[in-house]
């Protein structure tokens, strides 16, 4: 998937929606688990992706959650690529498994995301440097997405570290990181993650990737505001990926989670029409 593919979808979906299925089977309701041997996981993730389609853009499986049931975990995961690829194949598919090593350690781990279970996009801790982001942007049409401000609670014990930069000047870490790996890729094969509970910082981070697609975690359960968020981060051509999860997938813990799961995931892109009919 291109970005003029990604910017073709938001406009006509009115949406800047990524939904992530952080799926947990201890919060799986029992009218799935209760079943049997079948696959719990992807009947979840089925039903949620049939209720919120039309109200999305991209899908962003936590690839913990997966790995955590071994290989019953990666069937259900292939299972859900599969489910997308041939049901909704306009909808980009991101695996957040923040990969980051070695060349030819990501070599590998590019050809197993790319090649093996067919992800348009990749996130990347980028601290090892572009040998270990360089391979992923070598495939067409896909996508690195580097971690730059993360939304978890100790983010800034190293990401806001006052340091010199290559120019000489004082700058955080964080800006150099962006600053550096700009030129690796371009805005056609790389995005940043940039969390929604930092909002604010989202004016440094335009100044410097001014044309870049952003994904947002921190919607919601973790507080960001969706308004921020388009205040300091939208681009002319929207340049936003909004994720939420555990405000959509377990917005109801009983037979009718889809059904829930819809209405949270139409509130949001109700917003989010608004913003861009606004915004022009």
């Amino acid at each position: 998937m291109d970005a003029n593919q990604l910017y073709q979808q938001i406009r006509a979906k009115k949406s800047f929606l990524c939904v992530g299925l952080d799926t947990d089977v201890r919060k799986i309701p029992l009218s799935l688990t209760s079943k049997g041997k079948h696959d719990a996981v992807f009947e979840f993730n089925k039903a949620i992706i049939d209720a919120t389609a039309d109200l999305c853009v991209a899908y962003k499986p936590n690839m913990a959650f997966y790995e955590v049931n071994g290989a019953r975990g990666w069937d259900s995961l292939a299972h859900t690529v599969q489910y997308l690829r041939e049901h909704h194949p306009e909808i980009m598919i991101i695996a957040d498994a923040k990969r980051g090593d070695i060349s030819n350690t990501a070599s590998m781990y590019a050809k197993s995301m790319f090649d093996s279970m067919d992800f348009d996009a990749v996130t990347i801790a980028p601290y090892m440097g572009r040998d270990a982001v360089q391979p992923f942007l070598e495939y067409q049409g896909r996508w690195a997405v580097l971690l730059a401000v993360t939304s978890n609670e100790s983010w800034n014990d190293f990401q806001t570290l006052d340091i010199q930069s290559a120019h000489g000047d004082k700058r955080q870490l964080f800006e150099e990181v962006l600053e550096r790996s700009k030129h690796w890729g371009h805005e056609g094969n790389m995005m940043y993650v940039v969390g929604a509970t930092h909002a604010s910082m989202l004016q440094r981070v335009r100044q410097i990737v001014p044309e870049h697609f952003l994904l947002i975690p921190g919607i919601g359960h973790q507080g960001g505001s969706l308004d921020d968020v388009v205040k300091y981060g939208m681009n002319r051509r929207c340049g936003l990926l909004v994720n939420s999860a555990r405000g959509i997938l377990y917005a109801d813990g009983s037979a009718r989670f889809a059904e829930a799961a819809r209405a949270k995931a139409l509130e949001l892109q109700q917003q989010m029409a608004r913003h861009l009919e606004q915004l022009g």
